[in-house]
């Protein structure tokens, strides 16, 4: 049986941020994100990583981040460029914009070979998440059954902006939709997502969300694959610039065509991320309080 995968999705430049949020401190000790992420996934047993970056951030990213990982796991490399497209197809003029999560899981299949779990490098999931999606891939899940962290609406937002997830809807424990909303914010009167930015529509704070925690088998990465040139044909023609390939629109597609099953995994944690630079004070005060609290040492990797 071949050892469960973690999957991080770090190619993204963090351009509401304003910088390379994936290496950004968020400690006094230098961490990043990303360390809390990898050390809660080293223990709850994760052996592997596949970080998906782009080129031009390879350098500074393996020097902050992927050869210190080394002494701890298995560390392999992918690389999600605009270019990276099938066959018969080209970059629009004028595209900047990453194709999306979805995408950056097919620029990655050649090298995952197990079942795997998939994050974004700038995001905070929790202890207690990585353990249960682990303990979810352990058992060598069948190729249609997959799975799904899911955090609730409340714990996920920030304060400082608007943020991007996918709305789930569920039924005895499996996920039966996912919706991408793509500006989810705090308002006055609650929570509420918005797609022309005029009419807001309010969520619930107990609603279901995806955070990009998700588990696969490895006959999943066919999909990811497969379905990428049916997106460009469908959204290429109307939205050439900004369309992105999104990791939830396959998974919704395999529940939708009655090919699997995801399995929803509740969690209470809160997440924790840096969408702006406002986000950091929040996020290093989060930090201190749970180190006072054992559950991070002051240094992760000794």
């Amino acid at each position: 049986m071949n050892e469960p995968v973690l999957v991080v999705m770090a190619a993204g430049m963090g351009s509401r941020f304003g910088g390379l949020k994936q290496i950004t401190p968020v400690d006094d000790q230098g961490h990043k994100i990303i360390d809390f992420s990898l050390y809660d996934a080293r223990r709850a047993g994760f052996k592997k990583v596949v970080f998906i970056i782009k080129h031009a951030i390879e350098a500074d990213f393996k020097e902050q981040v992927g050869d210190r990982m080394e002494p701890f796991f298995e560390v392999r490399y992918a690389f999600q460029e605009l270019d990276r497209l099938p066959e018969g197809y080209s970059v629009p003029e004028g595209r900047e914009k990453p194709w999306g999560t979805a995408h950056a899981i097919a620029c990655a299949a050649d090298v995952i070979d197990g079942p795997f779990a998939v994050i974004n490098a700038d995001d905070f999931y929790g202890r207690t998440a990585f353990q249960t999606i682990y303990d979810f891939l352990k058992d060598q899940p069948a190729p249609n059954e997959q799975a799904m962290v899911g955090y609730l609406l409340k714990n996920t937002v920030t304060e400082n902006g608007h943020v991007a997830r996918g709305i789930c809807e569920t039924k005895d424990g499996y996920l039966t939709n996912v919706v991408e909303r793509t500006h989810i914010e705090k308002r006055p009167d609650g929570i509420a997502y918005t797609e022309d930015g005029t009419t807001f529509y309010p969520l619930a704070d107990d609603t279901i969300v995806s955070m990009n925690l998700w588990g696969f088998s490895r006959e999943m990465l066919e999909q990811f694959t497969s379905r990428f040139a049916a997106f460009l044909d469908a959204n290429l023609p109307v939205n050439p610039i900004k369309c992105e390939y999104f990791l939830p629109s396959v998974a919704n597609a395999q529940i939708q065509e009655g090919l699997g099953r995801i399995r929803v995994l509740h969690t209470d944690e809160t997440w924790y991320g840096v969408t702006y630079r406002e986000d950091l004070e929040s996020v290093w005060n989060a930090i201190v309080k749970m180190k006072e609290e054992g559950i991070y040492p002051e240094r992760l990797w000794n």
